[in-house]
């Protein structure tokens, strides 16, 4: 079998056994990389100190001190800081910026020694839900080159379903690494907020950010994720993680999904449904009244802290730098030559949201609403034990077809901003493909968690896979 195809657990046990190298694995996804990222686009970078860590990741495994994550290749999405290394966030702001530390995930995955392959590209900062708003080009969807890969963590996304990397890191802010997951066809996990440490990510939303996943399979998921959870000193909302019962209800809020479904979308979701009934699964219906509030809260509240975070890049504290006038003049000529639309876009929102005048017709009243969507969904985890949806309402679409309509492109989040909303863990499982203009376009089946229960998507995920 092609080493491409084999999961973490399959690739361990072959470099256990001797029967490949790290040098070997390493190569295969290096050559791929090579080759395949001039029409993808999904890095940004490629590292170029392979060999290094070839030789450290062999050296771990043949004193058998080996991780399961041990000489697996893993791609990171560039809004993610590893020391000595360009960390741009898909801006040209930070085109030069080299980060002075390791984000805490890159801490925790360096003592086990995979081979980092390079950093993915992203929309910029992580605004955008498909890659197209990155500074360093658009990344493209290994299924169909002329439709994007979904964002923001697009180039992760890419990267592993066009065998590049083994799994890759991302962030999710309202979608970012569900909704590239389910338009490449690979698996994505958003953790629960809190989960897994933020020190080191570039901040978006710092109330709705959180680092997850891309992988093969759900085990692949499961992972990754056990290696980068946990409490951090330097992150202090991060909480410890729990377990429980045995998955058995899944609740389904139907009447969220009335409008704006494409019907075969829709078709995909509900045979899948019927395939869990049919393993003993509860399928149950659903209210969640204030679900449908959640893509307006998110955006007031999310460019309202895009707004505040990225004022830090003003060409003085971190950056790219335009000589004005005076320094305000600078601020506005740095700005102006360095961010796009995107950005500009939400920093507007975000500012005007929290205006005088503005603050509690907007901002605050969306926090509120926020509770209560909250609060709503904690309600229903009483008598359900996971919540399933579709990824999207629809599969990957063209390249350039949304990027002149900022709505549209918004509403594209619908089914996954209230995971972020809530700050429960939600997962896009591959759920098979849909067909547009002759070409099968993957299609993703997600589900949601109580509040720190990412065991109960990995059980749910690994059983619907062995009976898609």
């Amino acid at each position: 079998m092609e080493l491409t195809k084999l999961s973490i657990k399959e690739l361990h046990e072959k470099l256990m056994k001797k029967e490949i190298t790290v040098r070997e694995l390493t190569d295969v996804y290096i050559k791929n990389a090579k080759e395949k990222n001039d029409s993808i686009n999904a890095f940004i970078t490629i590292f170029d100190d392979i060999d290094e860590q070839v030789k450290e990741a062999q050296e771990k495994i043949d004193s058998g001190e080996a991780h399961l994550l041990t000489g697996i290749p893993i791609a990171i999405k560039d809004v993610i800081q590893m020391k000595d290394r360009r960390t741009t966030g898909g801006s040209k702001i930070l085109e030069k910026y080299v980060s002075p530390y390791d984000a805490t995930v890159i801490q925790k995955l360096r003592a086990l020694s995979p081979v980092f392959i390079g950093k993915t590209n992203t929309d910029e900062f992580a605004q955008g839900g498909s890659t197209e708003y990155s500074a360093y080009g658009v990344t493209k969807n290994p299924h169909d080159l002329e439709r994007v890969a979904g964002g923001s963590s697009g180039g992760s996304a890419a990267a592993v379903a066009s065998e590049m990397a083994v799994v890759a890191l991302g962030s999710d802010t309202g979608g970012s690494i569900r909704l590239p997951a389910s338009f490449c066809g690979v698996t994505g996990l958003k953790p629960t907020y809190g989960s897994v440490s933020r020190h080191g990510l570039l901040a978006m939303a710092s109330s709705f950010d959180v680092i997850g996943s891309f992988s093969k399979n759900t085990e692949d998921s499961e992972i990754l994720f056990n290696a980068i959870k946990g409490k951090d000193e330097l992150d202090s909302t991060t909480v410890e993680g729990e377990n429980d019962k045995e998955t058995k209800i899944i609740g389904v809020p139907r009447s969220f999904l009335k409008e704006g479904v494409d019907p075969d979308v829709l078709e995909k979701f509900e045979e899948s449904l019927k395939k869990l009934e049919s393993e003993g699964y509860t399928i149950k219906d659903i209210e969640i009244p204030s679900m449908k509030y959640s893509l307006a809260v998110y955006y007031v509240l999310v460019p309202a802290e895009v707004s505040s975070n990225m004022s830090r890049y003003d060409g003085i504290k971190y950056g790219e730098s335009v000589e004005g006038e005076d320094l305000i003049d600078g601020y506005f000529k740095t700005r102006g030559k360095f961010l796009g639309s995107e950005v500009k876009r939400r920093i507007m929102l975000g500012t005007y949201v929290l205006s005088a005048g503005y603050a509690d017709q907007f901002y605050r009243k969306a926090w509120h609403v926020r509770s209560l969507i909250k609060n709503d969904i904690k309600k229903v985890f009483e008598d359900v034990d996971v919540i399933a949806l579709p990824v999207s309402p629809k599969p990957a679409f063209k390249i350039g077809e949304k990027s002149d309509d900022p709505l549209a492109m918004y509403l594209i989040d619908i089914f996954t901003v209230a995971a972020n909303v809530a700050g429960i863990p939600a997962m896009s499982i591959q759920n098979g493909t849909v067909n547009r203009d002759g070409k099968d376009l993957p299609n993703g089946f997600q589900i949601m968690a109580p509040h720190l229960h990412e065991d109960r998507l990995f059980e749910l995920g690994k059983k619907f896979e062995t009976i898609k």
